[in-house]
């Protein structure tokens, strides 16, 4: 056996494996698309889900307050002394050690 018969070989062998991987994920994009259009047109038709889909959530909850009562520029000067005391205690820290 000669070296263009191995080169030959190996470029078959090559080109089936990918072939292969080409058409396995194909076919699994595939059917899972097709699982997830059966199974949202079945919980459409029990009830568990609204016809017209599930919802995008549109709530924004802040940090501080779940209930969202807590004003934007409240909330900021919060974080601006939190931030204030952190590096505060940072520097006297650093400051503490390298006298």
């Amino acid at each position: 056996m000669n070296e263009s018969d191995l080169i030959m070989q190996g470029l078959n062998l090559v080109m089936l494996g990918m072939g292969f991987v080409f058409v396995f994920l194909t076919l699994l994009v595939v059917v899972t698309a097709l699982m997830s259009k059966i199974v949202s047109v079945y919980e459409k038709r029990v009830g568990i889900l609204p016809e017209e889909g599930i919802p995008a959530p549109t709530a924004v909850i802040t940090r501080n307050a779940p209930d969202g009562s807590v004003s934007q520029s409240s909330a900021k000067s919060d974080d601006n002394a939190t931030l204030i005391s952190v590096l505060s205690s940072a520097i006297h820290k650093y400051r503490s050690r390298h006298k």
